[in-house]
């Protein structure tokens, strides 16, 4: 079995470990509950689930942390064993104890059944783990042992591959010498004819590359010529732009300032015309009630058109009149 199959085992233990102290909770608040709150003065029958909810939490921490110790491979020593069948025997006891005072057999064995479950299930569950953490630590000192024994291997492998190689490179080495050598006299014999060769093909490259610096230069020139045009181009439409986003400004001044001229009036306008109105407010900084008295709208009215410009929503109007 490897370490994925044992953790899998692991996980369906605690599943089942942790379903079984959920179920006997369950029970256990439900069957003690009307026995506490019979034995409870008047007024504080509301206390009845507080001993079965402490209790069985004492059962839950020492589910835990036994799964925890276990995991780990310790012990918390006697005191977490006495813990454990402290909380198992209050929990039986409180579940037969009704059943047992009514001298009910059948019931003290049913109600039994969940507690002596619960007890044997914390005593078996902290077996299992402890074996299952015996068993992971085994599986891993396996895997480890079987790393050790591959690096090893791996090690001797490269150890003996490196001998080769450093004998291939020693012949290649000799090898390449005695070539070297050869290779060397035919480069002496043919380094004069090389000689003229190389001569005439720097001249003719000192050549070709004088003609294209000479026609690197005259396109540079040309490139220079075109971008001061462009330039020039740029700055005669940027100020044009600028000419005619000044006149658009003053001209949209000018028809807000018509607009807002007349001064409140005494009916609603048209919504069209009253959108304008507003519009124009907006732009002024107007308030949102002095917009209304000239619309003839109400406030809440204007102030939703108000909100639709900030918005970048609402009407934008170039120049346009109703």
């Amino acid at each position: 079995m490897n370490s994925v199959q044992i953790r899998s085992a692991e996980k369906a233990l605690s599943v089942g470990t942790w379903l079984i102290v959920a179920g006997a909770m369950l029970f256990s608040i439900l069957t003690v509950t009307p026995l506490m709150a019979r034995h409870t003065p008047e007024g504080y029958k509301w206390t009845a689930p507080i001993l079965p909810l402490v209790v069985d939490a004492a059962v839950v921490i020492v589910v835990r942390l036994d799964a925890v110790l276990a995991r780990l491979g310790g012990h918390g020593g006697r005191w977490p064993v006495v813990l454990r069948w402290m909380t198992g025997c209050m929990t039986l006891a409180l579940n037969v104890a009704d059943s047992a005072l009514k001298k009910e057999l059948v019931g003290v064995a049913v109600h039994a059944v969940a507690p002596l479950l619960l007890i044997v299930t914390a005593e078996t569950g902290l077996a299992y783990r402890q074996a299952i953490t015996a068993a992971l630590t085994a599986e891993e000192a396996r895997q480890k042992a079987e790393q050790a024994e591959r690096e090893q291997a791996a090690t001797e492998r490269r150890e003996a591959a490196e001998r080769k190689a450093r004998e291939e490179r020693e012949h290649a080495a000799q090898v390449a010498r005695e070539q070297r050598e050869h290779e060397a006299l035919l480069t002496r014999e043919q380094t004069a004819r090389e000689e003229a060769v190389r001569r005439e093909e720097r001249e003719r490259a000192e050549a070709r590359e004088r003609a294209e610096r000479e026609a690197g230069e005259r396109r540079e020139r040309e490139r220079e010529q075109q971008r001061v045009e462009r330039e020039r181009l740029e700055r005669e439409a940027a100020q044009r732009r600028e000419r005619e986003r000044l006149e658009r400004v003053e001209r949209e001044r000018q028809e807000r300032e018509a607009l807002l001229s007349g001064g409140p009036v005494s009916e609603k306008l048209p919504e069209d015309r009253a959108r304008v109105v507003v519009h124009a407010s907006f732009g002024e900084g107007l308030p949102v009630r002095a917009a209304a008295e000239l619309c003839g709208w109400s406030v809440g009215w204007v102030s939703a058109r108000y909100q639709e410009h900030r918005d970048g929503t609402g009407l934008l109007l170039e120049g346009t009149t109703p």
